[in-house]
C-alpha cells in the first residue's frame, strides 16, 4: 500500500515482534494525528547514531558547528536529562519504536526474513509503516572498502589462522610425500586438502563478503543497491526524505529519519572533509547538522513549519572506544562519565532531546526532568488521538503535558538502566526534594584501568568478567554530582540506607512486570542464513547499483 493510502488512520500499536532497524535506515509513514488544542501535526523524528550529547552547540560545545540543530533548540524545547533505554543501537531503537524496554519484546535483533528470502516477516511494511527506504542492517567498517573489518574481526582472524595452519600442515605432508620422507596415500592428502578448502569456504562465504551481504539499501521490499556506495548514501537518503515531504505536504504524515551519521566508518563527503576542528569525527558531525538543516528547510519551503512536530535525538552516547591511528573516532559525552555500551553511566545513555512545534510549544524552554526515548512512542500516539496498547507493559509516558507546561514534573519517578538483559543501574527522581539519586549495581571494568572506557574492545561487556558487581551498590546524587565521581556512603549521606531501600523496593516492583522472552542472541538467531539473505539478482551473484544518483542528476 502506498504512503498516501492510509493518511487518516491513527498510528497502530507497536507489536512485540516489531522489526527494528539497527542503526541506519529511513522509516516513513503517513498517519493522522491530533493534539489537544491544535490540528493534527505532521511528525518528524530524526535520530542520529552514536552522537555524544556534548557534540552539539546547544548542549555546550563551542568548537563544533551545529547551527541547524542549535536553531531547532532555540525555537523549541530542549531536554537536559533525556535518556536512552539502552546503551547500544539495536535495543535502544527497539525501545524507541515500541515504548518499552527491548528485553520485553520477542524480536529486536537484525533481520528481515523468517523462512524465505521473500517473506519479509520483520520488514517495516509488515509492522505498521507504509513506506521504507534505507539500510536494513547495521553500518559497520566493512561497508567501507578502505577500512579494516569490524564484524567479528577477532573470530575472523582466528578462523584465518586455523585455515593457514591446516593448509600448512597439508602442504608439509604433500612435500614429504613428494620427497619420499613419508608414506601417505595421495587420496589422504587430497582428502585433507579438500577438507581444509571446505572449512575455508564455509566461513569465508559469510565473513569474506560482509560488505555485499550486510551493506545494502532497500526501497520497500526491493534491494536497490548491493553493496551500497557509502559516499552517496547520505545524499540518497536526504533526497528520499525531501521527496517524501513534498509528496505528502497536504496531509498529516510521520517521517522517521534514522541517520547514518555519526557511526563509524564516518564516511564524509568532500564538502565537509577537513573543515572541523576535531578531525574526521568533527567533519561528520558538521555534515550531519547540514543534513538536518536540509530536512528542516524542506519542511519550511513546503509551508509546514508551524504544523510539524519535529524531534531530534541520538540513540545513545558517543563511542569512546572508536579510534584509529589518526585519533578519536567517537563522540564527546560532555561532563558525563562513560559512553556507548555502558548501561549505567550517564555518558552511555544521556542523549539530546529537542522538540519543536511553533505556536504550540514555547520557544527556548529548557526542561531538566528525567525523560526517556521510550516516551516518544506514547507522545506520538497521544498527538494522533490514539491510545497506547493495553495488552502489554508500556514503559514510556507521554511528554505532551511536560512539553506544553501543564505538568511540572516528569511522569517517571524511577527509571531502570539495562545493558542487554542485565540491570546495571536505577534512578530515583525524588520530586519533593528535587534530589536525583542514581544506584549502580554493576559497572564495566575499564581497560586500561582508569581509562574511562574499554579500549581494545568494541564496547564494554554487559556481564561476566568484564563487569564489577557492587554490594552494597554505588550511590550518587546526580543533582549535585552529574559526573558520578563522588559515590556516597553512610558517613557522607545521612539518608544512604533509606535511599537504597526505596530504590530496591521500586526495583522489586519493576521486576514483577517482567516475563521471559526468547533469547535474542542465541546461535539460531545470529548465525548467517544464506537462504534468508536479501539479494538483487540471482543469489549468490547479488549486485546492483541504484539509478538516480543525486550527484549525477
Amino acid at each position: 500500500m502506498g504512503p498516501g493510502a492510509r493518511r487518516e488512520r491513527a498510528a497502530p500499536a507497536a507489536r512485540d515482534s516489531w522489526w527494528v532497524l539497527l542503526c541506519l535506515s529511513l522509516l516513513l509513514r503517513t498517519s493522522g494525528f491530533q493534539a489537544a488544542n491544535a490540528s493534527k501535526p505532521n511528525i518528524l523524528l530524526i535520530m542520529a547514531d552514536d552522537l555524544g550529547i556534548g557534540d552539539l552547540g546547544c548542549y555546550g560545545n563551542n568548537t563544533l558547528r551545529t547551527p541547524n540543530i542549535d536553531r531547532l533548540a532555540e525555537e523549541g524545547v530542549r531536554f537536559t536529562q533525556h535518556l536512552a533505554a539502552a546503551p547500544l543501537c539495536t535495543p535502544s531503537r527497539s525501545s524507541f519504536l515500541t515504548g518499552r524496554h527491548s528485553f520485553r519484546s520477542g524480536k529486536w535483533h537484525q533481520g528481515v526474513n523468517c523462512e524465505s528470502r521473500t517473506d519479509h516477516c520483520h520488514h517495516p511494511l509488515n509492522h505498521g509503516f507504509d513506506y521504507f527506504y534505507g539500510m536494513p542492517f547495521t553500518l559497520v567498517n566493512d561497508c567501507d572498502p578502505g577500512r579494516p573489518p569490524e564484524v567479528d574481526a577477532s573470530t575472523r582472524a582466528r578462523l584465518w589462522f586455523y585455515t593457514q595452519v591446516a593448509a600448512l600442515g597439508v602442504l608439509t605432508v604433500a612435500l614429504g610425500k613428494i620427497c619420499g620422507l613419508i608414506s601417505v596415500p595421495w587420496k589422504a592428502v587430497l582428502g585433507a586438502a579438500s577438507l581444509v578448502f571446505l572449512f575455508f569456504v564455509s566461513w569465508y562465504a559469510s565473513f569474506g563478503f560482509v560488505r555485499r551481504w550486510n551493506c545494502i539499501l532497500m526501497r520497500n521490499h526491493d534491494v536497490t543497491e548491493q553493496p551500497m556506495v557509502l559516499e552517496r548514501t547520505a545524499r540518497l537518503m536526504l533526497q528520499e526524505a525531501v521527496s517524501y515531504i513534498e509528496r505528502n505536504k497536504h496531509g498529516p504524515f510521520l517521517l522517521f529519519v534514522s541517520l547514518l551519521h555519526v557511526h563509524i566508518p564516518l564516511v564524509t563527503t568532500k564538502q565537509f572533509l577537513g573543515k572541523s576542528q576535531h578531525g574526521l569525527y568533527g567533519d561528520n558531525v558538521e555534515e550531519m547538522d547540514w543534513l538536518v538543516g536540509e530536512i528542516l528547510q524542506a519542511i519550511e519551503e513546503n509551508g509546514l513549519k508551524n504544523t510539524t512536530f519535529a524531534y531530534f535525538t541520538s540513540d545513545h552516547g558517543g563511542h569512546l572506544e572508536a579510534r584509529d591511528e589518526r585519533g578519536q573516532l567517537g563522540g564527546w559525552n560532555g561532563v558525563f562519565r562513560g559512553g556507548k555500551g555502558m548501561g549505567g553511566w550517564e555518558g552511555g545513555i544521556r542523549v539530546p532531546g529537542i522538540f519543536r512545534w511553533p505556536g504550540v510549544l514555547p520557544a527556548g524552554r529548557v526542561i531538566h526532568e528525567p525523560t526517556s526515548l521510550m516516551d516518544v512512542f506514547p507522545t506520538v500516539v497521544e498527538l494522533g488521538g490514539g491510545h497506547v496498547p493495553q495488552d502489554r507493559v508500556i514503559d514510556g509516558r507521554s511528554l505532551v503535558p511536560l512539553l506544553q507546561g501543564t505538568a511540572e514534573h516528569s511522569a517517571h519517578e524511577f527509571l531502570f538502566h539495562y545493558c542487554g538483559k542485565y540491570l546495571h543501574a536505577a534512578r530515583w527522581h525524588e520530586k519533593d526534594s528535587g534530589r536525583l539519586w542514581k544506584v549502580h549495581y554493576m559497572t564495566p571494568r575499564f581497560h586500561p584501568k582508569g581509562a574511562g572506557a574499554c579500549h581494545g574492545q568494541g564496547v564494554c561487556p554487559c556481564s561476566g568478567d568484564g563487569v564489577t558487581q557492587h554490594s552494597p551498590p554505588l550511590l550518587f546524587d546526580l543533582s549535585r554530582d552529574p559526573s558520578e565521581t563522588r559515590p556516597l556512603s553512610p558517613g557522607s549521606e545521612p539518608r544512604y540506607h533509606a535511599v537504597l531501600a526505596r530504590v530496591h523496593e521500586a526495583l522489586e516492583q519493576h521486576r514483577r512486570t517482567l516475563s521471559p522472552v526468547p533469547p535474542q542472541f542465541s546461535l539460531g538467531n545470529i548465525v548467517w542464513k544464506p537462504w534468508l539473505q536479501p539479494c538483487c539478482g540471482t543469489f549468490p551473484l547479488c549486485a546492483c547499483t541504484q539509478d538516480g544518483d543525486p550527484n549525477e542528476a
